[in-house]
């Protein structure tokens, strides 16, 4: 972004020199200027802004009542979320202790508590979920890996958008489940199709969003960072790169969440012994809901640790850039 400012400072400079008329740069003639010791100028900005009552960084005036409250601002947004989610587990704690739902459909959360601590124990979930874990990153690495040369491709070159558009629209228009089990046929068992049936799931969103993102970019922007010299390599990394990353990260973490359901669609077809989707297939067989729930609560927290994760890496996005 700092290039970006440089390279529109330099090219209002150039043009206020050749503008006919231009007046000379009193700045650099007048004589400095030096604030007295103690003075008001002598201040730090922020002193001066106390000072004065002005607003200061977090935009509320230093001393006022609602600096006080932010803290409090920031609790209550989460509120809302905390009360649905202790109404759901009330709900579902009078249905199921009371007898007006059949375990058979849902179990009760004490079950499925006594289950997970089970699970847990014995190692089945962790050993499950380290195969999982591994499937889904593995698939949204290389989706990654496709999809920003791709995007970019879609966005930049209209053959490229002639050539691999129809492809894309067709491989995510056949259902994941359709694709698994000619990928198990063709590859065989194990950890290679599942990885390849998470990329394809994944593929198609992140390719398109990062299109959209480099598509949107300000082209005035663009022109100017070219007038200043930028080209090739140096405008990718310095100019585009950065104005598309908003939409690189919200592929990421869209990508990232969805790439589980990759994973698990192809441990349901391979109907293996490994992996948390083989989990869910041994309790549904065993009519065991207690199980069943445990192993979605673990798919939940797994989600929730790749949402996190690409939570803190859009903030360190927003501090580097």
């Amino acid at each position: 972004m700092s290039v970006t400012t440089s390279a529109t400072k330099t090219l209002l400079l150039k043009v206020q020199q050749h503008a006919p008329g231009a007046p000379a740069n009193e700045t650099a003639l007048a004589p400095e200027r030096r604030p007295a010791p103690g003075g008001p100028a002598s201040r730090p900005p922020a002193s001066r802004a106390r000072a004065r009552g002005a607003p200061t960084h977090s935009g509320v005036p230093a001393g006022h009542p609602l600096a006080s409250l932010k803290a409090l601002r920031r609790l209550t947004s989460v509120l809302p979320s905390a009360a649905l989610g202790i109404f759901i587990l009330l709900s579902w704690y009078i249905g199921t202790t009371y007898g007006h739902i059949s375990p058979l459909f849902l179990p009760a959360p004490a079950d499925v508590l006594a289950s997970l601590v089970e699970g847990q124990h014995s190692g089945i979930f962790l050993s499950s979920a380290v195969v999982t874990v591994q499937e889904s990153l593995l698939g949204f690495l290389l989706a990654l890996t496709l999809a920003l040369p791709l995007g970019y491709g879609l966005a930049k070159s209209r053959w490229v958008a002639i050539t691999i558009n129809p492809y894309l629209v067709a491989g995510q228009a056949i259902p994941a489940i359709v694709i698994a089990p000619v990928l198990v046929l063709w590859l065989g068992y194990g950890l290679v199709p599942h990885v390849i049936l998470s990329m394809l799931v994944v593929l198609f969103l992140m390719v398109i969003t990062i299109a959209l993102g480099v598509q949107t970019i300000d082209q005035a922007l663009i022109e100017a960072a070219c007038l200043d010299g930028a080209s090739g390599w140096s405008l990718l990394v310095h100019i585009e790169f950065p104005l598309a990353l908003p939409a690189i990260l919200a592929a990421i973490r869209a990508g990232l969440v969805l790439s589980i359901t990759g994973a698990l669609v192809g441990e349901f077809v391979s109907g293996g012994d490994q992996g948390l989707g083989a989990l869910i297939l041994q309790a549904q067989d065993q009519y065991n809901m207690a199980f069943m729930f445990a192993t979605l609560i673990v798919l939940t927290v797994i989600a929730a640790l790749y949402y996190a994760f690409s939570w803190l890496l859009i903030k360190l996005a927003q501090a580097v850039y």
